[in-house]
């Protein structure tokens, strides 16, 4: 349920998306084209776009450079969450994470279960924060890209959101670090 406080003013994000895929490419990266789609249609910047192997070093080192820059302030991947051999996005991901979000997960698969069933225990998307940023791990499929943007992300990345959301707390994020980033 969206609940916006329209007397506040909408804050736009930089967000990066990152497909992990041995066998997509730009041209047919559904997935990454409805995230996309949807964050500009929300209001945010594409911040940078890329698409990795499913390797746990190529992964690791794309969303450590983006979380280190200070014009990246969400990272959303997507694909390598499933269980076959080469599906290691949270793998490479979770140890890197400072702060790890169950609640993400729980979501999300609250959200799938009621569109696929108990087929949703397939997916291990995850979130959690690195750097003062934040990062999402959807499946690869776009029905699932679809289901984590509508049903979670365009609000909790949304300022105006009641009673609280991400954006808010974002300047916050690294008190514990004791370092800033613009």
């Amino acid at each position: 349920m969206s609940r916006i406080d329209e007397t506040k003013e909408f804050i736009s994000l930089n967000i990066a998306v990152l497909t992990v895929s041995d066998t997509r490419t730009l041209d047919d990266d559904k997935s990454g084209n409805v995230l996309i789609n949807r964050l500009t249609k929300a209001g945010h910047t594409l911040a940078d776009r890329q698409i990795v192997t499913d390797d746990i070093k190529a992964i690791q080192s794309q969303v450590m450079g983006w979380s280190k820059d200070v014009n990246i302030d969400v990272i959303i991947t997507t694909g390598g969450t499933g269980f076959t051999g080469r599906d290691v996005t949270p793998d490479a991901l979770e140890p890197l994470f400072e702060k790890r979000m169950d609640g993400f997960s729980q979501v999300f698969h609250r959200i799938s279960y009621d569109k696929i069933g108990t087929s949703t225990i397939q997916s291990r998307a995850t979130g959690g924060t690195l750097n003062a940023t934040f990062i999402f791990c959807l499946p690869g499929s776009p029905g699932a890209c679809k289901d984590a943007w509508d049903g979670i992300l365009i609000f909790q990345l949304d300022y105006r959101h009641k009673p609280c959301n991400f954006v808010e707390i974002m300047p916050r994020l690294n008190e514990h670090l004791k370092r800033g980033k613009s």
